[in-house]
């Protein structure tokens, strides 16, 4: 069975930093695109960052530009989002997503939760 585990969500101060992890298991890691979603109280989900399968091409949401950066690591099966200068705003579930290119199936995890305050 596909599996995606997060891990890494916490409280942090605004301005702190904290990097979240995803661990893939049961899909040829390096043939999906690897996504980051949230998901704020009483708010839509939206996208906050993509890794596409080579490795190298990223997209991320305006809001987290300069703050936020996703890497992935094929020996781990592993997707990372680093964020820093976290802000109030940032406060929310983060999900990780992969997206099959042939098949176009996107797989969710559990999700993880962020809380930036003071």
């Amino acid at each position: 069975q596909v599996q995606l585990v997060e891990s890494g969500g916490g409280l942090v101060q605004p301005g702190g930093s904290l990097r979240l992890s995803c661990a893939a298991s049961g899909l040829t890691f390096n043939r999906y695109a690897m996504e980051w979603y949230r998901q704020a109280q009483g708010k839509e989900r939206e996208l906050v960052a993509i890794i596409y399968s080579d490795g190298d091409s990223t997209i991320y949401v305006e809001s987290v530009k300069g703050r936020f950066t996703i890497s992935r690591d094929s020996a781990k099966n592993t997707v990372y989002l680093q964020m820093n200068s976290l802000k109030p705003e940032d406060t929310a579930v983060y999900y990780c997503a992969a997206l099959g290119r042939v098949s176009g199936y996107r797989y969710w995890g559990q999700g993880t939760q962020v809380t930036v305050s003071s």
